[in-house]
């Protein structure tokens, strides 16, 4: 069916504990929260102090009074790469009251790109305490830190974390080629380890503007109304713009259609046509209900009534005056002229079933 017209991603994670039997007994802690500081680290271990990343701190200095961040420091990160596909992800930490964790991703792949990419999101834990209809409007930087000469490699950008399953990922990521940050000269591995870390710029937490609905199916016997309105359209040839029909009623609903000559798109090769509900008012059992309805729309000549039709399924709701269900292109506007004009008039003809009713909560 045609366009609504307006009338108005479990995570498989790696298990660490491989990393305790190598011979170099490479480890990834994850370090507690130090309470009453912002700062929080996966490691209590030194980042070389190159110049240029003293001056890199020095410039953050003041802006870390208004961050949260946390760091994951890899240890024997080799031997991590060496593994096989799947996610990794850091343990849990603190960020502005609400627990998080970070996942790696060592063999990511971009579209169109068949390279290997080493990528790292953010997560809104599912055990933080929030209500199921709270969204987390969080401003953040990912990084993979340059630990010789500070050219970190980061992505900085706002998103909405819910709490559903699927809503809980930063989806956007920090990549890097994995041959990027294994060349010796770039400094994102020092010793065989490799830093990660997200800073947390700014946190704004809101409720949803959430909404359901149900929806009742009858069977297909059912209707509890079928009806069709025809409208009298003279002088097509001269119709410009949006055109309304008068409003009719079936099912104990009201309705009206719109008639697009050249087109809602600016297309004028073909006419647009569909249906609306139109808003009830006064009755208050019909506010924030809707129907769902089959649907034939047709144009047919007023003589022979011949007649070019389309039918379809869609719901309609009742809260507000109601975009309209229907087709941009329903049919070239020369056929309507060629075929379907009587005197420069036709007839457009809606049949309506009600076939279901539904409800906004």
């Amino acid at each position: 069916m045609g366009a609504c017209a307006s009338s108005s991603r479990g995570n498989t994670s790696i298990s660490l504990s491989f990393l305790l039997l190598l011979a170099i007994s490479p480890v990834i802690t994850l370090g507690r929260s130090n309470h009453g500081k912002n700062q929080k680290s996966a490691k209590v271990a030194a980042i070389p102090s190159t110049p240029a990343v003293q001056a890199g701190r020095a410039a953050a200095s003041s802006e870390m009074e208004e961050k949260s961040s946390f760091t994951w420091r890899i240890d024997g990160f080799s031997s991590l790469l060496d593994k096989q596909k799947g996610w990794t992800n850091s343990g849990y930490f603190e960020m502005k009251e609400l627990k998080w964790y970070l996942q790696l991703n060592l063999k990511d792949r971009k579209s169109r790109d068949e390279r290997d990419y080493v990528s790292l999101v953010l997560v809104l834990s599912k055990t933080s305490d929030l209500k199921p209809d709270t969204i987390v409007e969080a401003s953040l930087k990912l990084l993979i830190y340059d630990q010789a000469y500070g050219r970190h490699s980061e992505h900085e950008f706002s998103h909405q974390f819910q709490t559903t399953q699927s809503s809980r990922s930063s989806g956007i990521s920090c990549m890097i080629l994995i041959e990027t940050l294994m060349e010796p000269s770039s400094g994102f591995i020092v010793g065989d380890s490799c830093v990660f870390g997200v800073e947390l710029i700014k946190l704004t937490t809101a409720k949803a503007k959430h909404s359901s609905g149900t929806l009742h199916v009858q069977k297909i016997n059912g209707f509890s109304a079928r009806e069709a309105y025809t409208w009298v359209i003279d002088d097509f040839l001269t119709l410009k713009g949006r055109c309304y029909s008068p409003e009719f009623e079936i099912g104990g609903r009201r309705w009206y259609l719109t008639m697009y000559p050249s087109g809602i798109d600016g297309n004028e090769e073909f006419l647009s046509l569909y249906l609306h509900m139109a808003k009830p008012d006064g009755d208050a059992s019909l506010q924030n209900s809707g129907v769902l309805v089959e649907v034939s729309l047709s144009i047919k000549d007023k003589v022979t009534s011949n007649r070019n039709t389309k039918t379809g399924r869609c719901q309609f709701q009742a809260t507000e005056d109601c975009d309209g269900w229907g087709w941009a292109k329903f049919m070239a506007t020369k056929s309507v002229e060629d075929w379907y004009l009587v005197k420069g008039s036709c007839l457009i003809e809606a049949d309506v079933a009600i076939v279901g009713s539904s409800k906004m909560e």
